[in-house]
């Protein structure tokens, strides 16, 4: 893949903190026409979010046959998996390519992961409404979500992993997290979308965990605000309160029935929106204070789709909660707009294989 990232690395003394919006931070990183080198075995990528799975095929004749549907929440636990074997072979139609001539199926997927026999099974919040109980309005029971075996059985060659850690390896290879093409030793990526992740990235080495669900920092405990029960069962996570189905959970009984709807209003001079974008700013902001100061990172590059629509308006905010503070932890690191945009769920899933 062609990609193009250019930082602005004017002097600086290496102790001053600098912040760079996204326009001096980077450039287009996505060139039309990316394809696998010539005679290369088509892949399939998958992208599972709380919300939506996305499916696509690429080849040496590019990305193509891309398919998105609504995540697949009710019936047998089996069910999302069945579908993205679907997903998979509508894809290959729609693409010309048989689906017997996929050499390798990437999924980067929400978490967090349950290994069952060294196979995952999804524990996440958005889809397994058997974790938080009816109070959350999922249409199943489901503790965990089956998803890796199935598609071993389906397919030749598999890889499952934490979408925080497939969008980590694109932005490191592709987007926001490298410097002429060398991928960044220390960084993170964090998504804020239906829900909160992380990648995390230290000395050169993907975090991973013991069952790969390092980065869920979605999880930590910021509150004991009694409005804000997370799909997981926890009361007063980072996840809870600002996710974007936590903004219309919370905030719809004051008039602003989705994420979108908050920031129209913020957009329009309305006092109570642009505080309550601001206390959510501020219980992101400390989440990122805190990856920084534990594991010393150079970057941290911000996608998913409540931020991606509206980062002009956050960026500023998130930087400035972190600047200044312990500058002998924080001063160096930059956060930054993910270089692959909206783009950056569907290379996170092709970076797993390719």
């Amino acid at each position: 893949m062609t990609a193009v990232y250019q930082a602005n690395h004017g002097e600086a003394h290496p102790f001053t903190t600098r912040f760079y919006n996204k326009i001096n931070m980077t450039n287009n990183v996505l060139i039309d026409g990316f394809k696998l080198p010539a005679g290369s075995a088509p892949v399939a990528c998958v992208d599972i979010g709380g919300t939506k799975v996305a499916v696509n095929v690429v080849d040496d004749h590019g990305s193509r046959g891309t398919i998105t549907e609504p995540t697949a929440t009710s019936g047998h636990s089996d069910a999302l998996a069945r579908q993205i074997i679907r997903m998979v072979g509508q894809s290959c139609d729609a693409a010309d390519v048989p689906v017997q001539r996929i050499a390798r199926v990437g999924v980067s997927s929400c978490g967090p992961f349950v290994l069952n026999h060294g196979m995952v099974e999804l524990a996440a919040p958005n889809i397994c409404g058997g974790l938080a109980g009816k109070a959350r309005g999922l249409p199943n029971d489901w503790q965990t979500a089956v998803l890796e075996a199935p598609l071993h059985a389906a397919f030749a060659h598999v890889r499952v992993e934490n979408d925080g850690i497939g969008a980590l390896e694109a932005e490191r290879r592709w987007g926001a997290l490298q410097v002429d093409g060398v991928p960044m030793a220390n960084c993170a990526y964090v998504t804020w979308s239906t829900g909160i992740g992380t990648g995390l990235c230290v000395d050169g080495r993907v975090l991973r965990g013991k069952n790969g669900n390092a980065g869920h920092a979605g999880h930590l405990f910021v509150s004991n605000n009694s409005d804000a029960l997370c799909g997981c069962g926890n009361m007063g996570d980072v996840e809870s309160l600002i996710a974007g189905n936590a903004i219309a959970r919370r905030f719809s009984a004051l008039g602003y029935a989705d994420a979108a709807a908050l920031f129209v209003a913020a957009y329009s001079k309305d006092t109570k929106a642009i505080a309550l974008i601001d206390e959510l700013c501020e219980i992101m902001g400390r989440m990122l204070y805190n990856l920084i100061v534990t594991l010393d990172v150079q970057r941290i590059s911000i996608g998913g789709s409540v931020y991606w629509h509206h980062r002009a308006y956050l960026l500023p905010r998130l930087q400035a909660y972190v600047q200044g503070k312990l500058p002998a932890l924080t001063a160096g690191c930059e956060i930054v707009s993910a270089g692959l945009g909206e783009r950056v769920g569907d290379f996170g899933a092709l970076a797993l294989v390719v």
